[in-house]
């Protein structure tokens, strides 16, 4: 059954020097309970997709639907479905990790008490319990990651977006949020959108990739598949099959966010 299905959606930007297509006609279809891994070179569309979907920025064409609410006749319908973890997060420093879920919960209109529950849940199921009343700048790299996902995860959403979510993380955080993700799949049933630049993470946690490139899909399917038909094996690097679909080296990870 299909969570996401988009049909010619684009963005058209209008600049100085005349308009600018980041997002040229994205046609796809995202399955319910589907780890769905969104790749691109810089400039691709990837993040003008994302926030489209997740109604950040009205689309200038197409259309698209989200747990069966239309972005353009619904979008607070889609909100109410749907998680947003973006590259940077959005944490405040000052407050506790108790302070900020709670106030989540209660931005998503739960009571003080339920909104306190709720918090005592997602610290469970996310490893945070023990940082509840520790201030939320004194968190590491990881934890922060973690925490955002747990303000993500307030209100249940049936689908969580997440934009470059392990970026700047050591290795052991890296692993641990892959296993998280991974739960919330297999657990919950949690549809994933991930945006990444680490091809070996697209690799490990996607059950689907679609590669996007000069503001349309170019390639979708199985990383076993699209190393078949791009890399020639199943057994080649899923770099080698990026650079075969794009024509293009990966970028760097760590490279500067672009904003289309």
């Amino acid at each position: 059954m299909a969570i996401i299905s988009t049909a010619g959606l684009a963005r058209t930007f209008t600049t100085r020097r005349g308009p600018v297509e980041a997002v040229r006609g994205i046609d796809l279809t995202v399955r319910e309970g589907e780890i769905l891994g969104f790749l691109g070179p810089n400039g691709a569309g990837k993040t003008t997709t994302l926030r489209m979907l997740t109604t950040l920025l009205a689309p200038t064409g197409g259309a698209a639907t989200v747990a069966g609410h239309d972005l353009a006749t619904d979008p607070a319908g889609v909100r109410a479905v749907c998680g947003y973890v973006a590259q940077s997060g959005g944490v405040d420093p000052q407050i506790t990790v108790r302070e900020e879920l709670v106030t989540q919960g209660r931005l998503y209109r739960l009571s003080r008490a339920r909104a306190a529950e709720r918090a005592d849940e997602l610290a469970r199921d996310l490893g945070l319990s023990a940082l509840l009343d520790r201030k939320c700048g004194a968190l590491s790299g990881g934890q922060r990651r973690r925490l955002d996902i747990a303000m993500a995860l307030t209100h249940r959403p049936a689908v969580l977006f997440l934009d470059e979510p392990t970026t700047g993380l050591d290795p052991g955080s890296r692993a641990d949020l892959w296993d998280l993700v991974r739960a919330l799949r297999d657990e919950h049933g949690t549809t994933v959108f991930l945006t990444t630049h680490y091809l070996d993470e697209a690799d490990a946690l996607s059950d689907r990739l679609v590669v996007v490139d000069g503001g349309v899909v170019v390639a979708d399917g199985t990383p076993a598949a699209l190393k078949r038909e791009y890399g020639g094996s199943r057994d080649a690097s899923l770099q080698d099959t990026f650079l075969a679909v794009t024509g293009r080296t990966a970028p760097a990870a760590d490279a500067a966010p672009v904003a289309v």
